[in-house]
């Protein structure tokens, strides 16, 4: 399985051994593109790199195969790649780190090591998307809050708190805009059929109408104020 397809001696590989191992590799980055589609958020900019990925880390390793400095040549490639988007998920970078591993194979000839491993990788994320693996419960959400400096934010919050959610976190608090005001982070979950909307509205009552922000850990969305 680790026996390479492109031989020892690099210069000895022919254009047809090249061009197999860019159709590999191209079919692999198109199976890990649809794999990541799958019931799951995406960019149609973000799924056309991670399916040219594998095949641009491929051509890469071909190059600079046998080299002293491949190593060396081959980081300095890859921190030039910078992405203009936001910055991306965990399931995002999975899928790049995937993608790189690919290319990383198919390059060095591994050809039928790269689709084992596809394979296998791209069985466990399918099932693990199924099941719903480690999904967090789906009234949780990360409150961030703004307030006075004068405000007691231990009992203030404690009766909308109480109204509204089942149970509550405080997981930091700092001061901001010169420690004039206080920023607080709360891990909360919401009790079942509560609307959000009114739920902010008391907690703006409370706080001056300052800053909130409410985060869906399940999304990566948020709701500010």
């Amino acid at each position: 399985m680790l026996i390479s397809y492109l031989g020892t001696k690099h210069h000895l590989v022919t254009f047809q051994q090249i061009v197999v191992t860019i159709i590999v590799t191209l079919l692999l980055g198109l199976l890990i593109a649809l794999v990541h589609m799958y019931k799951n958020d995406y960019s149609k900019n973000f799924i056309f790199t991670v399916a040219l990925l594998p095949t641009m880390v491929q051509s890469v390793i071909m190059i600079v195969h046998g080299n002293l400095g491949a190593g060396i040549t081959v980081a300095g490639a890859f921190s030039l790649v910078r992405f203009r988007s936001a910055p991306g998920n965990a399931r995002e970078m999975a899928t790049i780190f995937f993608a790189m591993t690919v290319g990383l194979a198919t390059g060095r000839g591994y050809l039928l090591y790269a689709t084992f491993f596809t394979i296998v990788v791209s069985l466990s994320m399918l099932l693990y998307t199924f099941i719903n693996f480690g999904s967090a419960k789906q009234n949780m959400r990360l409150l961030r809050i703004t307030f006075p400096e004068s405000l007691d934010y231990q009992s203030a919050f404690s009766s909308v708190f109480e109204k509204y959610t089942q149970s509550t976190q405080l997981d930091a608090v700092k001061t901001v805009n010169l420690g004039t005001l206080f920023e607080a982070r709360y891990r909360i979950e919401l009790k079942k059929e509560v609307n959000e909307k009114y739920f902010l509205d008391e907690l703006r009552q409370l706080n001056d109408n300052l800053e909130i922000i409410l985060t869906n850990d399940n999304f990566d969305r948020h709701v500010s104020l």
